[in-house]
């Protein structure tokens, strides 16, 4: 730099922090503390620090979002501007390029989205999986989902936020997704990448999401038989093994086994009144079509599922094969469709039925104290600290070592439905409370 550049660099740093510390203390949220202080601060303490940090670094993001989105829209260039942000950022300009169509599209089609960075709320990793489940989309339909998702967003980790957010895509336009669905089915292949130590990445990419759960439901399986007290190999190694054994030694085009599980989807969904997107549990959300494909099949086996219209949540599920301890158990991963630990997604039926206040403290065996937790959050309940309860609405409360209180509630199984809102799109007749 050249002695008359250096003022002229000076007076716009200095520009840029009054600009960044008038940006942050909008909210009046700017702090400083140091280690010692830190140091010093309780379990909770410690934790809210990080939250704040969280929420400070979510807002400086949300101002390079801005600040990239202005330079794009200012060059009109995009390879300029790609290496502009990657030579400044020292990142690679493939990150740069992303970095700024994420930018484009939170401050143009993804208002409310872009919103919750400002306010601190959402940070741009979660961000963009909103653009992600968007990109598809017209403006129009993208605001649309954007709107919907408003409040839903604020609280979720990345994988609840990128549910949300390909959940809403689908509503805004249910024939796009529809065909985007055979899109990528048809784009189904199996690829092989080689890498160092003697060791490969065998990827089955775009396969049909009823037949990949089923599989890996399958191997999980077979791995967890395996897993004995003398077996030495992890589960993950196990399961690894024994997917290659099946594929080198499995008889092709034999008759695959008969898998069982869940796939969510109202009544009105299944006679074809309504595109309301379904859900198959340990995937996520599908297309109304692709579901009434699946339920067609011919091992199909229809359970009638009674909910309350004014929440959705599961009352009763029809009985027809098991003895009443089997069927407590599956109406508990029915109504919790996943672990039930905040964030975590693992579905309920590889999850382990357990009661939140134990049975010798006094829990009573039944569906009012029982809940689906995956084998570590199983174990996490009886970790020192952590105290677990359950409410009769099926709201679970967490309460961690540091005092910070979670909560999780199942989620229903349709909107809740008020006189307003019940009319179907397609049809007059009144709304069904039982789901398919």
């Amino acid at each position: 730099m050249t002695t008359t550049e250096a003022p002229v660099q000076n007076i716009t740093d200095n520009e840029v922090r009054k600009a960044i510390v008038h940006y942050l203390r909008r909210e009046d949220r700017a702090f400083r503390l140091r280690s010692k202080q830190i140091e010093h601060l309780t379990d909770n303490g410690i934790v809210r620090v990080m939250q704040a940090a969280a929420s400070e670094i979510a807002r400086l993001e949300a101002l390079q979002v801005r600040a990239a989105a202005t330079l794009s829209r200012r060059r009109g260039n995009p390879r300029s501007t790609e290496a502009e942000l990657s030579l400044a950022l020292s990142v690679t300009t493939r990150h740069a390029g992303a970095m700024i169509a994420t930018a484009e599209a939170l401050t143009s089609r993804l208002p409310d989205t872009f919103g919750l960075m400002e306010r601190g709320r959402l940070d741009l990793a979660r961000a963009m999986k909103v653009t992600n489940a968007t990109a598809w989309l017209t403006d129009d339909a993208a605001r649309g989902a954007d709107a919907s998702l408003a409040l839903r967003l604020a609280g979720k980790n990345s994988t609840e936020v990128r549910k949300a957010a390909t959940y809403a895509a689908k509503m805004a336009d249910p024939e796009g997704a529809e065909r985007r669905t055979r899109e990528r089915r048809a784009a189904r292949c199996l690829t092989l990448i080689h890498q160092d130590s003697g060791t490969a990445t065998l990827s089955l990419d775009h396969a049909p999401a009823e037949k990949a759960a089923a599989a890996y439901a399958r191997v999980n399986g077979m791995a967890k038989a395996l897993k004995t007290s003398d077996e030495p190999r992890t589960l993950d190694q196990l399961r690894a093994d024994v997917a290659l054994d099946l594929l080198l030694s499995a008889e092709v085009g034999g008759t695959p086994p008969r898998m069982e599980g869940f796939l969510y989807l109202d009544l009105a969904t299944y006679l074809g009144l309504n595109e309301n997107p379904a859900e198959l549990a340990g995937h996520g959300t599908i297309s109304a079509a692709l579901a009434r494909e699946l339920l067609a099949g011919p091992d199909t086996i229809l359970r009638r599922i009674i909910t309350d219209p004014l929440t959705g949540q599961v009352h009763d599920l029809g009985r027809t094969r098991y003895r009443p301890t089997a069927a407590m158990a599956e109406f508990v991963r029915v109504r919790d469709r996943e672990c039930r630990r905040p964030g975590c997604a693992r579905p309920a039926q590889a999850c382990e039925i357990d009661h939140v206040t134990d049975w010798h403290h006094g829990g009573p065996t039944s569906t009012a104290s029982l809940a689906a937790f995956c084998s570590c959050d199983h174990h996490l309940k009886d970790e020192p600290g952590w105290h677990y309860a359950l409410a009769e609405d099926g709201t679970l409360t967490i309460t961690t070592p540091a005092g910070l209180i979670h909560r999780s509630t199942a989620p229903p199984l349709h909107a809740p439905r008020t006189p307003q809102n019940s009319a179907h799109p397609r049809t007059s007749h009144p709304p069904q409370n039982d789901a398919a």
